[in-house]
């Protein structure tokens, strides 16, 4: 029989951290931590099993399930000696969301779960707290009703703020017991006039309304892109975690709290977090009220003068400190813990790995190596590959002048300049138009998800360090500033305020995602330094990669910004990048308009010298290391002018009749160029361009191993060959290049010609075309083009669509398709490696920069990836950890 519910509490627990794909991360960890012995209030989990079977069947549950959940409930009645639904030993719980992978905020909870208009004052009377109560009643209707009934949180805080101005009350927390019960008659009159029927009575509708709003959660629109944005499966679902209630609203000896056992934004090995006093754990998130530092050391670092929980809660705050020590042991990692603190009486909530910038992973993961804690090879798999993009940001020249408006807190490192938006949706229509913008809110909520994606940074005037605002930033690698109290912000006129200045939407802000303070204007930014952890996890992870990792790079420029990031050679020059500049272009088109192959080789000759230069500085840079150099790949009507104006003013600067130029722009016109005139098709129409290139490469290989000292071995690939006799007769042109350069210059060359395989008769062919190429360097960008039959110029009008109906779960211009392109690149590497042992394999497309495509790179055993300059790291630690999985199996 299939069990649907782990109950957990008192020491012992059905489930364990193992279990977190049946019981997501939430669940597994609690259940975990009742193993370990730690105060844990009682309560039992849904399995995220229910979660599909509920989307399976119509949004309907399995028979047995009532029965489990409710043997469930007496287990923590049991453990408590309170019952739901009883007023005389009143049991209320909370209801939360718990996935396989944790979605900070996307999904639901509901608190105070069992309260109605009876056990209210039975709560009052168990407690000797009658404004406790009804603090926590109100708390529950305004969430009920938000999560489960569907009304909008505002209708409630409209109705609070009124009454809080009527009565003169600045705090939530000086309401009176009656004055609660004010509101909560209001609150109830609102629902039943919004939807026609009073708020629900019953603790078990409550609680089955509650657990299916969590159920439905996983669908609503902000879980969604959080899965898109994370590469999280649909179908791992959410699990549920119904617990027994305990308080931090139950005044002055009471509180909640969110601490990470290390700093999330550096690694700093201190405790991290924040605090309120007499309050509830959505307080601390919601920015509602400014939170207080846990300890002392930070509330004087942040200059508060707010007692810390160190101060007023000595007894309370050592036994987190030794759970929060003992939990990191336990899991050896970073741990994000929520707490309450109910009448002096600790209790933890949850734990979980910490989400962390870039910056904070490294150093984490570098110290607890040197802690014993953890290996070295574990360390180096500890790292997102894809998150050390955020060390790539900018931030602000310390030289620069600061036009600050406000200060903030520093809730996510780096810096980001834009204008100004007040809507997640003016920044994702801003973003689609190509402009750059700050996303500036009085608070963030989950739906504001899409806007913070396609924002440069993130600001609000609310919310502390672990803030909705805060925690996402840090997860996205995007700059955030938060609680920047100073500004005032209306949406109504689309107005930010601050220090008697007032900036409109469009106007450029600068946020400071390292200091928290937030400027005005454009200000000058630098690039980081990469080293310290950064350099340490990149030798780890070099010691364990077998594969090289090079750089697709054209332009001096990119090869020495490759080589800083440890590239380890080109594994893709596109020659034709070379002559879009000045004279060159010139030249180019005086080639390609020549009638005769005389006209065309002058033409040529102007470009050689220009063609030798670049590959000399190339080759140079690159110090000996290998250099794959594309000849001529795309279209010539790619080098002509497009327009008529432009057609005109070319004629005029190149001297040749306007006519010409067109009658010849339109007889190189093509119905599909991707499949036309191009690649190895170009040489064998005008073989002079290809000799042209080979002795520029030549002669430069030659020059630069004389300037050096170190030897250049050339690798010249010949592009879209699909049969061997086409690279027969280019590769037969280069030799003969390679043997004139020689006699004329008494100097030997090593060289290796190859082939890119970008279509699938290459792939299918391999083993024949091998018998020529001397390497295979994958282009994964055009093999997935001819491969699907999809232009990667126009996928973008329905791919996201196939991946939102679930047609496939990637796009396979991000991340190789491995059933399909994957298999012709797995076919071709064994053909090729058959026919000629020890033939060199490579891939050049995107993917080589793609962690989940290098490590099938891995698997099938290329020799090498490469990717653009800046995603060199990642593809250094991506291969690092390909190969770790391999040699543990």
């Amino acid at each position: 029989m299939v069990k649907w519910v782990y109950t957990f509490g008192d020491g012992a627990a059905e489930g364990h951290a193992g279990d977190r794909d049946r019981l997501g991360g939430k669940g597994a960890n609690l259940a975990e931590m009742c193993r370990l012995g730690l105060p844990v209030p009682p309560g039992f989990t849904i399995t995220a099993d229910v979660c599909n079977w509920y989307y399976g069947h119509g949004k309907s549950y399995p028979d047995s399930l009532r029965d489990e959940v409710a043997a469930a409930l007496d287990h923590v009645a049991r453990l408590t000696g309170r019952r739901f639904g009883d007023p005389e030993r009143l049991l209320l719980v909370s209801v939360r969301s718990g996935a396989r992978a944790s979605m900070p905020g996307m999904m639901d909870t509901v608190l105070n779960l069992g309260l109605n208009d009876e056990t209210v004052a039975a709560l009052a009377s168990d407690s000797g707290d009658p404004r406790f109560a009804y603090d926590s009643y109100r708390r529950f209707i305004q969430m009920y009703s938000n999560v489960v009934l569907g009304l909008d949180h505002e209708v409630f805080e409209e109705i609070l703020e009124d009454e809080k101005a009527r009565l003169g009350h600045e705090q939530d927390t000086s309401l009176s017991a009656a004055e609660w019960q004010e509101v909560i008659r209001l609150y109830e009159a609102r629902i039943e006039e919004e939807l026609g029927t009073p708020f629900p009575q019953n603790p078990e509708e409550q609680l089955w309304g509650a657990i299916g709003a969590v159920f439905s959660s996983w669908m609503n629109p902000r879980a969604i892109t959080y899965r898109r944005l994370h590469d999280i499966p649909e179908d791992w679902g959410t699990a549920v975690n119904v617990q027994a209630m305990v308080f931090g609203n139950m005044g002055e000896t009471s509180a909640t709290g969110v601490a990470f056992t290390r700093n999330p934004s550096t690694g700093e090995h201190k405790l991290y977090g924040e605090f309120l006093v007499n309050a509830q754990g959505e307080d601390v998130v919601a920015g509602i009220r400014t939170p207080q530092n846990i300890t002392e050391a930070a509330r004087i670092e942040a200059g508060s003068d707010r007692p810390s929980l160190q101060k007023i809660m000595p007894e309370a705050f050592a036994s987190f400190v030794k759970i929060a020590e003992r939990l990191e042991q336990h899991y050896r990692d970073m741990q994000d813990l929520e707490f309450t603190i109910e009448r002096g009486k600790l209790w933890m909530l949850q734990t979980r790995s910490g989400k962390r910038t870039a910056r904070a992973s490294l150093k984490i993961a570098v110290d607890m190596a040197a802690e014993g804690l953890i290996t070295r090879q574990e360390a180096v798999a500890r790292i997102d590959p894809a998150s050390l993009d955020q060390l790539l940001h900018p931030t602000i020249d310390p030289e620069a002048a600061r036009d600050v408006m406000a200060q903030g807190l520093p809730a996510s490192p780096g810096a980001a300049t834009g204008e100004i938006v007040f809507s997640s949706q003016e920044a994702e229509e801003m973003k689609a138009a190509g402009r750059k913008v700050i996303l500036v809110r009085v608070e963030t909520s989950p739906e504001d998800i899409h806007g913070m994606h396609a924002a440069e940074g993130i600001l609000t005037t609310r919310g502390g360090m672990t803030s909705h605002a805060a925690v996402v930033a840090r997860g996205m690698g995007k700059p955030c500033v938060s609680g920047a109290g100073g500004l005032r912000v209306d949406y109504r006129t689309g107005t930010l305020t601050a220090l008697g200045r007032t900036l409109r939407k469009g106007d450029i802000l600068t946020i400071d995602g390292g200091s928290g303070q937030v400027l005005n204007g454009t200000v000058p930014m630098l690039q980081p330094e990469l080293s310290g952890d950064f350099a340490a996890i990149m030798e780890w992870a070099d010691e364990s990669r077998r594969m090289g990792v090079r750089s697709n790079a054209e332009t001096p420029a990119d090869a020495r910004t490759a080589r800083s990031f440890g590239a380890e050679g080109i594994g893709l020059c596109r020659t034709e990048h070379m002559f879009f500049e000045g004279d060159r272009i010139v030249a180019m088109r005086e080639m390609i308009l020549a009638d005769r192959e005389e006209e065309r080789r002058a033409a040529l000759g102007r470009l050689l010298p220009m063609q030798r230069s670049d590959f000399i500085e190339l080759f140079e840079i690159m110090a000996g290391l290998p250099v794959t150099i594309r000849l001529l790949d795309p279209p010539l009507h790619e080098f002509l002018p497009k327009t008529a104006a432009e057609l005109d003013e070319v004629a005029a600067l190149m001297d040749v009749p306007a006519e010409k130029l067109r009658l010849r722009t339109e007889a190189l016109h093509e119905l599909n160029p991707m499949l036309g005139h191009r690649g190895c098709r170009l040489a064998v129409s005008y073989p002079e361009i290809a000799e042209m290139q080979s002795r520029a490469i030549f002669e430069a290989a030659i020059e630069a191993g004389r300037k050096t000292g170190n030897a250049v071995v050339p690798e010249i690939m010949v592009p879209l060959v699909g049969l061997k006799a086409e690279l027969d007769y280019v590769k037969a042109r280069i030799d003969a290049v390679a043997t004139n350069v020689m006699q004329e210059t008494g100097a030997s060359i090593d060289y290796l010609v190859g082939t890119m395989i970008e279509l699938p008769r290459a792939a299918i062919r391999a083993h024949v075309i091998a018998e020529a190429a001397e390497f295979f360097s994958f282009g994964t960008n055009d093999l997935t083009q001819t491969t699907f039959g999809i232009s990667r110029d126009d996928a973008a009008l329905f791919l996201e669509t196939y991946r939102q109906r679930g047609i496939i779960e990637q796009d396979p211009f991000v991340t190789l398709d491995i059933d399909g392109v994957g298999e012709l690149v797995r076919m071709a590497a064994e053909k090729g490696r058959a026919a000629r042992p020890g033939l060199k394999l490579g891939i050049c497309g995107e993917h080589g920069g793609d962690p989940a495509s290098i490590g099938f790179c891995e698997e099938i055993g290329l020799d090498y990836v490469s990717c653009s300059p800046f995603r060199v790291p990642i593809a250094r630690l991506a291969a690092a950890q390909a190969a770790i999985r391999s040699a543990r199996g």
